[in-house]
Parts: structure tokens; sequence; C-alpha cells
């Protein structure tokens, strides 16, 4: 009896071994298929990664990019300018590139490039000292111009209709498309069924290269919304501390814009402003008037001011429902940081100058002495 167990327990070891043995070669296996789908995971990963950081940032941009690469510059130091300046995707790849293609003889100097310049296109331009492309069009859009007058402007400048550019930045899907893309500055205030147009005051007013005959419309509008975000976010503390959306700030930039010149004269309207809102009063001012009617005049009627709308501010007892114009970057910086006075009236007399007092009977005064 005792061999027999003796067996059975023999064989039953053997079984036993059998089976973990079994089971380390299915660990065993399971561990190297994962590794080996790591590193072909992996190696895919990183030639989709290497091959996406040698194109160019985005291909249909071609808004121009001002740098300055000092003298002294290293290779390590202008791959960090290109990629600071979002003209290259990763600046460890573009040094690799430089190295692997044997370039050197880089020139200081500034340079404009574009988001759509490759590589090689950048390396020439750097080894030369020049820049290789010269703007088809350079267009100036000035401070305090509606959507109206900015698709003017392009009308009249570029191969497209301003009947399409403002169809384009009226298209409630390509707006709901540009929200998605430029959270940070465009939101659910710009939907509001009684804005006029969603994109007012948010093209920024600036000079714009573009490097095609015919360039598109989604470029035109992204180029100006990306100046404005970047001007926006110079400021973006403020606005938090002011207790502001990015919507009221802009839209009280845009009334700054439209009420004054001088950033002295701007600081303290918007100061004003901030003072009659505190105090409970409309803002009166009758660039909204003008607005809300949709007509340029001369002179504000009192029948202009009695309009019903969201936008005029005799009307209305808060800011606007919207901006009214794009706006400079001092009157937003005016709009944030204003200056304190116990002011709460302002009037424009026939020689450019503003006229400042703190209660109404020295407005009136102010209003015969300058103004009769």
């Amino acid at each position: 009896m005792s061999k027999r167990n003796n067996k059975d327990k023999y064989k039953e070891n053997l079984l036993k071994r059998g089976e973990e043995a079994r089971t380390v070669r299915k660990i065993v296996a399971i561990i190297v298929i994962s590794l080996i789908l790591i590193l072909v995971v992996g190696g895919i990963s990183g030639y989709n990664y290497i091959k996406s950081a040698l194109q160019p940032v985005d291909p249909n941009n071609e808004q121009g990019v001002d740098i300055e690469i000092p003298l002294g510059s290293s290779t390590s130091t202008i791959a960090e300018i290109l990629e600071e300046n979002d003209l290259i995707k990763d600046s460890r790849i573009f040094r690799f590139y430089i190295k692997f293609k044997n370039e050197s003889g880089f020139q200081a100097g500034e340079y404009t490039f574009t988001k759509s310049m490759t590589f090689n296109q950048i390396i020439e331009s750097l080894k030369s000292g020049r820049i290789i492309k010269e703007p088809v069009y350079r267009i100036t859009i000035p401070e305090g111009l509606t959507i109206a007058e900015i698709a003017e402007i392009y009308g009249e400048t570029l191969p497209i209709s301003e009947d399409l550019f403002l169809e384009k930045v009226n298209d409630s899907e390509y707006i709901k498309q540009l929200m998605e893309e430029y959270p940070s500055i465009l939101s659910e205030d710009i939907l509001d069924e009684e804005i006029l147009s969603p994109l007012e005051g948010y093209l920024f007013a600036a000079t714009y290269d573009f490097y095609e005959e015919d360039p598109p419309l989604e470029v035109i509008i992204t180029n100006m919304l990306d100046k404005t975000r970047e001007v926006v976010y110079k400021y973006i503390d403020g606005i938090t501390e002011k207790e502001l959306s990015i919507h009221e700030a802009l839209t009280m930039a845009s009334i700054v814009e439209k009420e004054a010149v001088t950033e002295e004269q701007r600081k303290i309207i918007a100061g004003i402003f901030y003072n009659r809102l505190d105090e409970g009063m409309r803002l009166q001012t009758d660039p909204t008037v003008l607005y809300a009617i949709g007509m340029h005049k001369d002179t504000v009627l009192y029948a202009d001011t009695e309009v019903e709308s969201p936008y005029n501010t005799y009307y209305v007892d808060a800011l606007p429902i919207g901006p009214i114009s794009n706006f400079s970057e001092s009157a937003l910086e005016s709009s944030i940081y204003p200056e304190e006075t116990d002011y709460k009236y302002f009037l424009h007399d026939g020689e450019g100058n503003i006229h400042y007092a703190e209660t109404n009977d020295e407005h009136n005064e102010n209003r015969q002495k300058y103004m009769d």
C-alpha cells in the first residue's frame, strides 16, 4: 500500500509541476507579448510624433509672426525661440533635424515667418538672413470699427465680397465651431439672440499680412481672433480682479474706444463709467445709441436715445449686451485699470477736448460754457 501511495503522490507531484510549468510559460508569454506590444505601440507613437513635429504647425495659417534672433544665439536658443512663437512644434526635433542635415551659419536679425512654413524654409531663411515670403496683402484694420466696416475694408482690398465676409461671421454653425476653438475668449454670451453680430468686438484692430493671392475667409477671421486672444490674455488677471467676464471687458473697452482718443482720456472716462454703474446710473453714452440705430450721425437727437435696444445705454441700466466695435489694447487696459476720480459726467467740445464734472449741475455748466 505504501508503494502504491508513493506512486500516486509522485504522479500527483508531476501533474502539479506540469501545471506550474504551463502557468509559468503562460505568464512569460503574456509578459513577452505585452513588452512587444509596448515596443510596437511606443515605436508607432514615436514615429507619428516625430512625423507630426516635422510638419508645419498650421499649413493654412499665412499670418506673419515677427521674431528676433539675438547675436550669438545657439541652435538651441533659436529652436526655443521658434517653439515659443509657435512656429515649430518641438525644439528638440528641430535641433536633431539641423544636426542630421548638417545645417549651420544661422544669422541674427529680425524675421517674419508664418506657421505654414516648413523646416527647410525656416532654415533657408535663417541662413540667408532674409524673409522668404513677402506678404501679398498688408491690411490695417483701425480701432473702433464695427464688423460691417471691417467687412467693407476686406471687400475693397481682398478678392472676397463684403457680403460673403458678413455671411461667414454671422453663420451660427461656424460661430459654434469657433467657440470650440477659442473657448478662452468666446463664451455663450455671443449667442444671445439679441446680439446683432456674434463676433462684434472680437476681431482685433491691427495690421495683418496675407501671403496668398486668395486667402480663405477662415484664415482671415482666425488671424484676428488669435490677436484678440493674445492681447486679452495680457490682462486676464486684471479682468478677473475686476470681476468682469471677458465679454463684459471687451464691451467696456469698445465704448471707451469710441469715446476717447488719448490714454489719459480713456482711463478717466473708463473710471467715470464704473462710477456711474456703482451709483446705479445709466451710462448714457452716444456711441451705443448710434450702434443701436445702425446709423452714423454727427448729433444724437433725444428721439434717438429712446430707442428700445439692449445696446442703448440711455435705455438699459448696465453695460450694453455686447461690444459696439473692436478696440485697441490701450482701451482694454484703460477699462481694466481706470483712473479713480469722483467724476460722473463728461462732454466733448467742438475742439476735441473733454470736460469732466462730478455733479449734474457742473455738467450743465460745462454744457452751457462749451457747447452753446
